[in-house]
């Protein structure tokens, strides 16, 4: 089977086609993945130079600007570049080579605990917790719909929520100090995302180690232009920094992560911002592109390593990694593993090395010679003799979706 992932983010759409088995689904331990065929992105939608790319091996191999007004004009780029025998090279001549599509829906709340085929009704409850993750819901919507006029009900549509791996934490992880009835009533507690991710750093560590899921105690930090630390506790998700919406917990590249709640009203009064303009503030001009006064991307920083700003963005973002690391240790009682992915966690080993720093004490020794040659691939960063190993594990988020959408058919939709 050939399926189609699509994953709309808020000013991006990245897509692959992955060529996986029906119904070789393996082990619990041992699921199969497919292969990836083609993947490429339309990036800053609705902006000046945004561009189409081609990947390969999370390389860009074809870049070109072109206009891209929205997520849905995104879409309809991209079917009629497939349609048209974009990726015939790669043997799939059109839409008869799709067997099924994949969207990643953000915020699924505690409506969806599992993939669920698209249909009218699952499209008003996506747009009914928009206001959750009003910068990605809405995004994932108009690809959803774009979609949906382009092939009809000719395939299968899927739609995978980053917040269903979460639905494990307990209550007492989950729920915010607040009075019940009032978070009953506005559906407020911690509901955690980038689950595709962390969920897929945690099979590939059992696949590759030979360890049973049940009995993985993983620390898993996605770790990019939006980073998040998971606590996992035999197999299940039982902590996670990212809470009601995805703005809480690590700095990030434009997001500021944890801060003081009084700051925000704060600010309103200070800067005469309004909800939405403290909103977008929090989430667009804050973390390392605010503190450096450079760039939310750390692949530019670490060209500027003599900026004294920039010095202090790469520090704190790892200090707040390193607070989380150690809080999940006390939460797990300590940790078979700790895994990076993520474009920071993959390709960035002077971050990496600034997180791991000193990290004797729990038993995961940096091995430096390891840690900078490790980029873009699986490897430990620790030496063979720590007890706790630190490994970089590439997400591939398209390979998880597509397993799920793939297994689709043995799953109530919900």
């Amino acid at each position: 089977m050939n399926i189609l992932t699509l994953n709309a983010g808020s000013n991006s759409l990245k897509f692959e086609i992955v060529a996986a088995e029906a119904g070789s689904r393996g082990s619990e331990d041992q699921p199969t993945f497919g292969s990836s065929v083609v993947a490429g992105a339309y990036d800053n939608i609705g902006k000046e130079h945004s561009a189409f790319t081609l990947l390969e091996n999370k390389q860009t191999w074809h870049r070109e600007e072109i206009e891209i007004r929205d997520h849905g004009h995104a879409t309809k780029l991209l079917f009629d570049w497939i349609e048209h025998g974009g990726a015939a090279d790669k043997g799939v001549r059109g839409f008869a080579d799709i067997d099924r599509v994949g969207h990643r829906v953000v915020h699924g709340a505690d409506r969806f605990s599992r993939p669920a085929r698209i249909t009218d009704q699952v499209v008003r409850e996506i747009e009914d917790l928009e206001d959750l993750a009003p910068l990605h819901n809405a995004s994932a919507l108009k690809v959803i719909r774009a979609a949906q006029a382009k092939i009809g009900s000719r395939l299968p549509m899927i739609a995978v929520f980053d917040t269903f791996f979460h639905q494990t934490i307990p209550q007492k992880a989950a729920l915010y100090p607040l009075p019940l009835d009032v978070a009953r009533r506005h559906r407020i507690r911690r509901y955690g995302f980038h689950g595709i991710s962390h969920r897929y750093m945690m099979i590939r560590y059992a696949q590759i180690t030979g360890r049973s899921i049940a009995r993985l105690n993983l620390i898993t930090l996605h770790l990019e232009g939006g980073s998040s630390a998971t606590a996992i506790q035999n197999g299940a998700s039982v902590d996670t920094s990212m809470g009601f919406t995805p703005l809480e917990g690590l700095m990030m590249g434009t997001r500021c992560g944890d801060i003081d709640p009084a700051i925000v009203t704060y600010l309103m009064r200070k800067e005469n911002m309004d909800s939405s303009g403290v909103e977008k503030f929090l989430n667009k001009e804050c973390g390392l592109l605010a503190v450096s006064g450079l760039s939310a991307d750390t692949r530019e920083l670490q060209q500027h390593l003599s900026d004294p700003s920039v010095n202090l963005a790469l520090n704190m973002f790892a200090y707040r990694v390193r607070k989380y690391i150690g809080a999940y240790l006390a939460v797990l009682g300590g940790a078979d593993a700790i895994i990076l992915g993520g474009g920071i966690g993959e390709n960035t080993p002077v971050v990496r090395e600034r997180i791991f720093e000193g990290f004797d004490w729990c038993g995961a020794v940096l091995d430096r010679q390891r840690n900078s040659d490790t980029v873009d691939r699986e490897a430990p960063i620790t030496t063979p003799e720590s007890s706790i190993q630190v490994w970089v594990i590439p997400a591939q988020e398209g390979l998880m979706m597509a397993k799920d959408v793939v297994d689709y058919d043995d799953r109530s939709d919900r």
